[in-house]
């Protein structure tokens, strides 16, 4: 591929005026169609942007094929994801998603099989992976030897207003999985089961449980131990939570801010490590989408590598309904057979059957 990638975005909403100003902005690719089913909000979301000239439609397939596109972006709501990545991967578009790919490790995992099949990547936009100096963090923490501990606090008091005040376990479900993705990325090791408890404050504004505590235990051995709350203010930590790592040679921390701070041992004082300048959020995800697209290499989301971000969500659910610790294999294998169950596609069935739950 050379020249600007023509791409299409789906979902001309709130998040979608986000990636309408990223896709603009971005000397790599260029807007050619916009998808929406209300097609007011669509040319609206254009004027507003400035943008003219872009394909304006309610069928994504329709829209790729008219303009020529190299690739789709998905910003639809999270239940019409597995339909819009669907039709895009079965007309032969790569598609970039919004996280996370489903409400479900279950329907995530149908999206896996259409993407093996169709041959075309599926990628879910996990965006704040890709924070300069949570890369750094990761860097650092690699030359301090084994990890015993990782730890994320994460206070906030946003009062939203709309469906997320009625969402059960709404921190878990909607903003958690951040966390536990740069986990992940952070260790560079998978998780193996989680115990996790969620309460809801007396003065909270939310229906579902606004505070959450969960410990992860992760191959070998380390233990990743997440403490949040969407209703406590004051003296609030960033949009990224506040790190610790604890490790073999030193600890590692990081305020989702500034730069990491590294201590070893008869080192002296912390010292701060300015890390090296990225495409940060989604500006970052659309540069590694479009990398991956034009190199063939597997980026860091593709849709099978994220499912294990998706159960640790899920897991951590689990565990706080049942009062139990959950494994996190269980609730891949559990999503698979629901998948199995309830995909229409035979293709996708037997391709469920004869796959590992996750890389």
């Amino acid at each position: 591929m050379t020249g600007p990638l023509r791409l299409v975005q789906v979902g001309a909403g709130g998040m979608g005026r986000a990636w309408l100003r990223t896709i603009a902005e971005s000397p790599e690719v260029e807007l050619a169609g916009l998808v929406d089913l209300d097609l007011d909000v669509a040319r609206a979301a254009l004027a507003d942007a400035g943008l003219h000239g872009v394909e304006v439609g309610r069928s994504t397939a329709e829209v790729a094929d008219a303009v020529g596109a190299d690739a789709v972006v998905n910003v639809t709501v999270p239940e019409a994801h597995l339909i819009v990545n669907e039709e895009a991967l079965g007309a032969g578009y790569p598609v970039l998603c919004e996280k996370p790919a489903a409400p479900t490790v279950a329907a995530a995992m149908v999206q896996a099989g259409m993407a093996e099949l169709s041959g075309r990547l599926l990628m879910i936009s996990q965006s704040r992976r890709y924070f300069a100096a949570l890369r750094e963090l990761r860097r650092q923490v690699e030359g301090l030897g084994a990890i015993g501990t990782v730890t994320t606090e994460f206070f906030k008091a946003p009062h939203f207003g709309g469906f997320r005040e009625e969402m059960p376990h709404v921190l878990l479900v909607d903003m958690a999985i951040h966390a536990f993705d740069a986990a992940r990325f952070v260790i560079g090791a998978e998780p193996v089961s989680v115990y996790c408890e969620e309460y809801n404050p007396t003065w909270s504004w939310y229906a579902g449980a606004a505070n959450a505590a969960a410990v992860f235990e992760f191959e070998g051995g380390t233990r990743y131990v997440y403490n949040g709350s969407w209703c406590s203010p004051g003296q609030e930590t960033s949009w990224n939570g506040s790190w610790r790592v604890s490790a073999a040679e030193g600890t590692a921390t990081w305020d989702g801010a500034g730069h990491p701070l590294v201590q070893r041992p008869d080192a002296g004082e912390p010292v701060a490590v300015a890390a090296a300048p990225i495409r940060e959020e989604i500006s970052g995800s659309l540069e590694a989408f479009v990398h991956a697209l034009r190199t063939g290499a597997e980026p860091e989301n593709g849709i099978r590598e994220n499912l294990r971000s998706l159960a640790m969500v899920e897991a951590a659910v689990a565990s706080a309904e049942t009062g139990a610790r959950v494994r996190i294999d269980d609730v891949l294998e559990r999503a698979r057979e629901t998948a199995i169950a309830q995909t229409r596609r035979e293709d996708v069935r037997e391709w469920l059957r004869g796959v590992p739950v996750a890389p």
